[in-house]
């Protein structure tokens, strides 16, 4: 089966409402898709490293737990995990204080195995960090020569906006490197003071790349593809409980919906159908809902056993031997 493999950090989410502790879970960015997709049935890995200390141990069992290969999670001796400090308002979205030990940044590990048609998904400030980006970028580098499909979530915070003219080169190499891009409009308000997706796009991303899906929260997900291609997708009213896992999850659906569709890099390559698009994006939505319905960062087990349910039968189909004569 195809890989999915994830490059990010490990944090402890410890998530506030009324200024009260409710909830303190293992997360990161890719970190919460890597877990929604190995609950789903995927193949996972993920390369990240994590302090020397309770958090640091806890994290590592519960990605075994949820079936994600670690062998290239590095523990440093004198290290302590991340935290991060969720504020919840009224409207279950979050404001975030982050606690991370940064001149112990490091990142040692041994390349992965990687095949044709893989995907790997990173982002955040973890793919631009200066310190780590000479590890990032080569095996970037690394992926895309073996033929992997590159995803590139922004998901840039307001709290490194002041790094945004030092950090724009990777964001460029990114871009370039990458064979979709998603982005939120605050990570373009951020790095960008844009808020138009049109002018985003035109002005940010074609040039690198053609694949572009930039969210909105609530409100309508944009999608810009090859030979000029644009259309909206509504997202359904719900009651939110937390909005914390809601991108993440995007991508975890969509990279599901990438491999259960079996649309390949040299699909991406040629461009993919309005039909594929919608039932990726569909994926991507469904994963999102599912994670803003509680406060965990990913999607239950219970829905990630009937999508696992769903991709066995779609791959066995692909297996079965044709009836035609």
């Amino acid at each position: 089966m195809r890989k999915v493999i994830g490059i990010g950090e490990t944090v402890l989410d410890i998530i506030f409402r009324n200024e009260q502790p409710i909830s303190a879970i293992p997360g990161g960015s890719t970190f919460n898709a890597i877990i929604s997709l190995g609950r789903s049935g995927v193949e996972t890995g993920f390369i990240s490293e994590t302090g020397n200390d309770r958090i640091g141990r806890n994290i590592i069992r519960f990605l075994n737990d949820n079936g994600c290969q670690t062998k290239c999670v590095n523990v440093y001796p004198e290290s302590k995990s991340p935290l991060s400090l969720a504020f919840l308002d009224e409207n279950n979205d979050a404001e975030y204080i982050f606690y991370k030990d940064h001149p112990h940044d490091r990142l040692d590990f041994t390349y992965p195995d990687i095949q044709q048609d893989d995907i790997v998904l990173f982002g955040s400030y973890y793919a631009l960090n200066e310190v780590i980006r000479p590890q990032v970028k080569g095996f970037l580098d690394y992926a895309h020569e073996h033929g992997a499909i590159l995803y590139y979530d922004v998901n840039f915070r307001v709290s490194h906006q002041h790094e945004v003219m030092k950090i724009t080169p990777n964001l460029l190499e990114n871009f370039e490197l990458a064979n979709i891009v998603r982005g939120s409009a605050e990570d373009f308000q951020v790095l960008f003071k844009k808020s138009d997706p049109h002018a985003i796009y035109r002005s940010q991303i074609d040039f690198y790349t053609k694949k572009f899906i930039y969210t909105q929260g609530a409100k309508t997900t944009h999608l810009f593809a090859d030979n000029g291609f644009h259309k909206e997708y509504a997202v359904a009213p719900m009651e939110t409980v937390s909005t914390i896992g809601a991108g993440d999850n995007f991508n975890a659906g969509l990279l599901y919906g990438l491999i259960k569709q079996r649309i390949m890099h040299d699909d991406l390559q040629r461009g993919l159908s309005e039909a594929q698009w919608d039932a990726v994006i569909s994926t991507a939505q469904q994963f999102s809902a599912e994670a803003c319905s509680s406060l965990n960062n990913y999607v239950s087990t219970a829905f990630g056993q009937e999508r696992r349910q769903e991709l066995e039968e779609a791959l066995a189909q692909e297996a079965a031997p044709s009836t035609e004569s």
